[in-house]
């Protein structure tokens, strides 16, 4: 018998995921570099959100959150585009509501 537990995502672990990531795709190790975070807002509401992992020597990896898609697209270095993730619809609306209690 198959049994899906509903797992609750917010804001704090988004987080920690899309660092973990970014720091697997720069090969660099987790938590030794700053993470910033900026709201992405469309005709005045929020929409995603901007995440840039600066590294060592100006490196700047990053990934965009767009909740309206519900997906994570990650970028390398260079700017180029290397994966993205699909993220489950109600995931992305608690996240938003969590943004928008904050």
């Amino acid at each position: 018998m198959i049994c899906i537990t509903p797992t609750r995502v917010d804001y704090q672990t988004l987080c920690a995921n899309v660092e973990r990531r970014l720091c697997e795709l720069g090969h660099l190790e987790s938590k030794q570099f700053p993470m910033t975070q900026r709201e992405v807002i469309r005709g005045g509401k929020p929409c995603g959100m901007y995440f840039c992992l600066h590294g060592p020597r100006s490196v700047k990896l990053t990934a965009i959150c767009d909740f309206t898609k519900n997906t994570i697209i990650y970028y390398g270095s260079d700017g180029i585009r290397r994966e993205s993730a699909t993220l489950p619809a109600r995931v992305s609306s608690q996240i938003q509501n969590e943004l928008k209690a904050a």
